[in-house]
């Protein structure tokens, strides 16, 4: 066993802290006392995932026996071997039935093994966090190799093995999926870049591997595998990545731009311990975050619980919250969705709000909770939080970006109502976006601002009130089709057979800016005389008599009916 980030090295160990200080410094409510020797207890210099199947150096560990039931004989084991080992501590899970067993007390008094049990409320994941913390607290060095790795950092653990091991990394799960995979400037060969491509080794090679028996000598063995250099593939080292018996995954090494050095194996045997507490945390942490995204979408639909969603995120039953509507550009495809939710995420957590983004179909949704007990600043918060985020959404994804923002409510139960509303000023603002009128003068309550009557990007419901009140006045009417014989449907007709299609742009055009010709003729890139012209035609084509109001409005819905091609904006 080697130990994690928290290690210290050589000589430190004989200035780093009790196990007395430690639990000091954490404090209570991660860690419940069991049987611990006289005195202040060991010292202690790091934490570290115990595996039974593979022991190693333990001397001044901290042992987490992930997946030891502390009433099984196993414990026992566990705790005699520790004492051998000169552990500071072994730390078991609250067991199936919460109570200590007399026969692990009894052992762990008899080899003198501080012996601890982690609390039923505190994850493994928070544990290894915590303990982290309380060493650096108390004044354990990291070391280097791992110091700058973050639980769950992956890609950062990748990188770090890659660089002692001298190769290139992956880090892939039990299904031969890519979990994480390092940086290189050499050469790949065509086995890894399909890999990482792909997200996942090809099936054809894991078909090969598993009819050779790789996978069984993998799982089955607790060292590194060696694959020597074959053809165009270069040579390859393998360890399994275990945590209290449990396969967590694997790690491989591929040469690059040269041999492997001779310790390299050493190395990845050391790597793919220290790795178990990373694969442990972004399991958890992948799991959670399904729960929090599962509810917070259940309770946006509908048809979930505010209590659920508060318990899993922390956010407040009773405080102001709101829901942010979030369209990226055409840029963002599905594979890009990732990567647009973890932008809104750490943008909406450095305002210290309280995120949770739910990707939708074409974007994502940003439930945000911990706004300002004011209700007026509350506002102002989700309308500062959404102009900052359109200009980051904007310059990830493109200029297309809108986002619609919900009305703030005082509960996450209202948070349903909220959603609503977010979407209604979302569809707006991309009705407006996509027929690209903006008139000669805007007012408000449409979707275009009021000082220069460009297209907004990020509005409330109230702010666009007149274009979401015309969508849904739309809604009802038949489409795309004008009805026959009437003055649109002849310039379609028209356009059809012999106008080329600018009859009824030119319409459009000429009724979005109010009959002003200057005005129309800019918009349409023609000289005014030319567009007076075009007028003059469309008017004896059609029949249209511009000097009616029913007339204008008619021809005005028809032509919105057919910019929607009979479909429903989302």
């Amino acid at each position: 066993m080697v130990p994690d980030d928290g290690a210290g090295q050589g000589g430190a160990a004989a200035a780093g802290p009790t196990l007395e200080r430690l639990l000091a410094v954490m404090g209570a409510g991660v860690l419940e006392p069991g049987p611990a020797p006289r005195g202040p207890g060991p010292v202690v210099e790091g934490v570290t995932v115990l595996d039974p199947l593979e022991p190693g150096q333990s001397r001044g560990q901290v042992l987490l026996a992930v997946g030891i039931d502390p009433q099984s004989a196993a414990a026992v084991d566990v705790v005699r071997q520790a004492a051998g080992s000169g552990a500071a501590a072994v730390v078991f899970g609250p067991g199936r039935t919460g109570r200590h067993p007399d026969a692990l007390r009894a052992a762990a008094e008899d080899a003198g093994t501080a012996v601890l049990f982690r609390t039923a409320w505190c994850g493994w994941t928070e544990l290894v966090g915590a303990l982290r913390a309380g060493l650096v607290l108390s004044g354990v060095p990291a070391d280097p190799a791992v110091a700058a790795v973050a639980p769950g950092d992956l890609y950062g653990l990748a990188d770090a093995v890659a660089v002692l091991v001298g190769g290139a990394v992956t880090i892939e799960d039990v299904e031969s999926r890519v979990l994480a995979y390092s940086s290189t400037k050499e050469d790949v060969d065509e086995l890894r870049r399909l890999t990482i491509l792909g997200r996942r080794v090809p099936e054809w090679r894991v078909a090969a591997m598993r009819e050779a028996g790789f996978f069984r000598a993998l799982w089955g063995s607790g060292d590194v595998i060696h694959r020597p250099a074959h053809g165009e593939n270069p040579e390859r080292l393998v360890v399994a990545v275990r945590a209290g018996g449990e396969i967590l995954g694997s790690i491989w090494v591929a040469a690059a731009g040269g041999d492997l050095p001779p310790h390299a194996a050493d190395t990845l045997r050391s790597a793919a311990r220290v790795a178990a507490a990373h694969l442990l945390h972004h399991r958890s942490h992948r799991t959670h975050a399904r729960l929090v995204e599962d509810a917070a979408r259940a309770l946006l639909d509908g048809r979930g619980s505010a209590d659920v969603l508060a318990e899993r995120t922390g956010i407040p039953a009773h405080g102001h919250c709101a829901v942010l509507a979030v369209r990226p550009g055409a840029s963002c495809k599905g594979e890009q969705t990732g990567r647009l939710c973890a932008l809104l995420a750490v943008r909406c957590g450095a305002d210290d709000l309280l995120p949770v983004v739910v990707p939708v179909d074409q974007g994502a949704l940003v439930l945000v909770g911990g706004l300002h007990q004011d209700p007026r600043r509350a506002v102002e918060q989700v309308a500062r939080l959404g102009k900052s985020l359109v200009r980051q959404v904007a310059d990830a994804f493109g200029p297309e970006a809108r986002i619609g923002l919900g009305t703030v409510t005082e509960t996450l139960a209202g948070l349903p109502e909220s959603r609503r509303s977010a979407d209604l000023a979302l569809r707006a603002l991309l009705t407006t976006a996509k027929t690209g009128t903006t008139g000669t003068t805007a007012t408000r309550g449409t979707a275009t601002t009021a000082t220069t009557g460009e297209p907004r990007t990020v509005a409330f419901a109230s702010e666009v009130a007149e274009t979401i009140a015309l969508n849904q006045m739309l809604d009802t009417l038949p489409g795309p089709a004008p009805a026959p014989d009437t003055p649109v449907a002849r310039l379609v007709a028209y356009d059809a057979g012999q106008g080329g299609g600018t009859m009824v742009q030119t319409l459009r055009a000429y009724l979005d800016h109010f009959g002003h010709v200057p005005d129309t003729a800019r918009a349409l890139g023609v000289h005014a005389n030319s567009l007076r012209h075009r007028i003059s035609r469309l008017t004896e084509v059609s029949g249209l008599d511009l000097g009616s109001p029913d007339a204008r409005l008619l021809a005005q819905l028809q032509l919105r009916l057919l910019e929607r091609g009979g479909g429903r904006e989302a």
